[in-house]
């Protein structure tokens, strides 16, 4: 697939919610994923660690009320999207994120992701 195709999916598949089907199709099994620097989250080395990442993040939510993903902007190997959560952490405020989301694809799946809040 080229980046518009892999970009386009992952597009489709984040405003039906089907997460499982971004990270089984559209991710290479030694794909990163990094976050800001700063936050609490480490860098993920391989879908194990990436998967392992998100099980962290799903603990800590105590109620989702709702997010967004915009259309995706292509510029060569890359695809960014801006995505919103509305979520309450445990034992927190409800909070509402902002964050840009930065894929590079290679060999038509994504390789990378990076995310800046």
């Amino acid at each position: 697939m080229t980046t518009q195709e892999v970009a386009s999916k992952f597009y489709e598949y984040m405003q039906q919610g089907a997460f499982e089907k971004i990270y089984t199709e559209l991710f290479s099994e030694d794909a990163t994923s990094d976050e800001t620097p700063g936050s609490d989250w480490a860098k993920a080395h391989g879908m194990k660690e990436i998967h392992e990442k998100g099980n962290k993040w799903r603990e800590i939510v105590e109620e989702m009320f709702g997010a967004t993903t915009a259309s995706p902007v292509i510029a060569g190997d890359y695809f960014t999207c801006y995505m919103t959560m509305d979520f309450k952490p445990k034992g927190g405020p409800r909070t509402n994120m902002e964050e840009i989301g930065l894929f590079k694809v290679k060999n038509g799946k994504i390789v990378s992701e990076q995310f800046f809040y």
